[in-house]
């Protein structure tokens, strides 16, 4: 069972910054993909980032692309999501999780674990 303990969500204004942190209790965490969704009110959760165990390969969605990295440093547990230039679209719950296999995963579904979330709301 891994948990997952997300972290640096807040209220910022548009073009601003934030730097999520998601700890994850798991030793083996290297084994795992991992990734950042989000969902904002009366939207679907849509994944907005995902990385693999190696941090080699990265996928983005479009409307983020240029302005937010994934990153991960195994050694502390710990997957990153720097998000600079935000919008006010980028207002939602930040949810983290963990896919077994170590690839990049696209689905939901292929996620096993997933943290409580965090609010990130960009005001105009």
């Amino acid at each position: 069972q891994v948990q997952l303990v997300e972290s640096g969500g807040g209220a910022v204004q548009a073009g601003g910054s934030l730097r999520l942190s998601c700890g994850a209790s798991e030793g083996s965490f290297k084994n795992y993909g991992m990734a950042w969704f989000r969902q904002a009110p009366v939207k679907e959760r849509e994944l907005v980032a995902a990385i693999s165990w190696t941090g080699g390969s990265t996928y983005y969605v479009d409307s983020v692309k240029g302005r937010f990295t994934i990153s991960r440093d195994n050694a502390q547990n710990t997957v990153y999501l720097q998000m600079n230039s935000l919008k006010p679209e980028d207002t939602a719950v930040y949810y983290c999780a963990a896919a077994r296999g170590g690839a990049v995963a696209v689905r939901a579904t292929s996620y096993a674990y997933w943290g409580q979330g965090t609010q990130v709301t960009v005001s105009s």
